[in-house]
């Protein structure tokens, strides 16, 4: 029985980035060769501008196919039983995006046809979401989130707002007062599906996170209503999480505090520690609760849970050092203790309170 055995691919046959078989061969500017998909994200997504095998400045990031290489690399795949390398499709050029975008804006039957055809565009590589930027999608996308003529579209645009990387400025334009951009993502987070939801609660937390003062003070009370909804729905990880990362943005404001309340954060804060094993997001959950105790009504609706202080107790413990550290710095345990010891409680009551905070202070010191 012959042993079986590695073959060695050739050296240039290999993307200087990789170190694995190019499959779509494109040449830069300085003359290397790399895999298209590795060269744009060193391009595009890590925003470099410089060639990785020679350091020397990239002026232009216009990648050339190497058919040549290609064709080479197709022949040495057949004749060594590799799997063939396939022949891709060339790339969207700038002209050819700005083309369906006067399509969709010129003929709205076809707005939503366009819409996906823009967005496998951006699926296919990172420099088709370069172009899709360079030809002004962000500012068409958001004119059809805005005027939410039709949720298809809607829903569709979002999406691709979603796959692309949108500048700080472009963020900015979703909380503008006449942007419309806003009631529409709200709508979305009350009346769309799961992954509808998702992709707008992704948004708003980007939006957010740039935000000016001026927009995160007095947010409205809807906004509160609707992240809570996400936050008791668990539609998916990654959008709890951004739930929790958006009240992180909004909750240091006083008036924002209660408004979250009002809403039954709280009560929903505690029911996702009891639930998640998470470290990160009970990290989340720790920082909100701490923020919404800063407020007599938010340490009242922490009180008035039946598992609020044993479970927060518990938790400090397990989360990671800089949190807990954080958590006591913050005095969230003092802030309860406050309020409770001013309450109307027996005293029985207080000492039992007293002996979960104290076990818990007890456990720390051990670790």
């Amino acid at each position: 029985m012959e042993e079986a055995y590695e073959v060695e691919i050739p050296c240039h046959f290999l993307c200087p980035i990789s170190m694995q078989l190019i499959k779509d061969p494109v040449t830069v500017s300085t003359g290397i060769t790399y895999d298209r998909e590795n060269i744009e994200k060193w391009l595009f997504s890590r925003k470099n501008h410089t060639c990785p095998v020679t350091k020397q400045a990239l002026f232009n990031t216009d990648l050339t196919p190497n058919h040549t290489l290609r064709r080479l690399i197709q022949a040495w795949c057949t004749l060594n039983a590799f799997e063939r390398i396939p022949t891709t499709k060339p790339p969207v050029d700038k002209s050819q995006i700005v083309k369906l975008l006067n399509e969709a804006k010129n003929s709205p039957k076809s707005q939503f046809v366009c819409l996906q055809r823009l967005r496998s565009i951006a699926r296919r590589s990172e420099s088709g979401k370069n172009h899709l930027q360079a030809a002004g999608a962000v500012h068409f996308l958001l004119s059809i989130v805005r005027k939410n003529e039709d949720a298809f579209s809607r829903d569709e645009a979002l999406s691709l707002l979603q796959e692309m990387e949108l500048s700080d400025s472009d963020l900015k334009t979703f909380l503008s007062e006449n942007g419309g951009v806003l009631d529409s993502l709200i709508q979305v987070l009350e009346t769309g599906n799961c992954q509808n939801r998702a992709v707008a609660i992704m948004l708003l937390k980007s939006a957010f996170y740039v935000a000016d003062p001026a927009d995160l003070i007095g947010s409205r009370a809807e906004l509160f209503t609707q992240i809570v909804h996400i936050l008791r729905d668990r539609i998916s990880q990654q959008a709890t999480k951004a739930a929790l990362k958006l009240l992180v943005e909004l909750c240091p404001w006083g008036r924002n505090r209660i408004k979250a309340v009002d809403a039954g954060a709280v009560a929903a804060l505690i029911e996702l520690l009891l639930e998640t094993a998470d470290r990160r997001a009970c990290e989340l959950v720790l920082t909100v609760l701490d923020q919404l105790c800063g407020c007599a009504e938010g340490r009242a609706e922490l009180l008035r849970h039946g598992g609020g202080l044993a479970v927060v107790s518990k938790k400090i413990l397990r989360v990671s050092q800089r949190e807990r550290e954080g958590c006591k710095n913050s005095e969230l345990n003092l802030k309860v203790f406050s309020e409770f010891q001013g309450s109307s409680r027996n005293a029985a009551s207080w000492g039992g309170v007293e002996a979960v905070f104290g076990a818990a202070s007890g456990s720390e010191s051990e670790d």
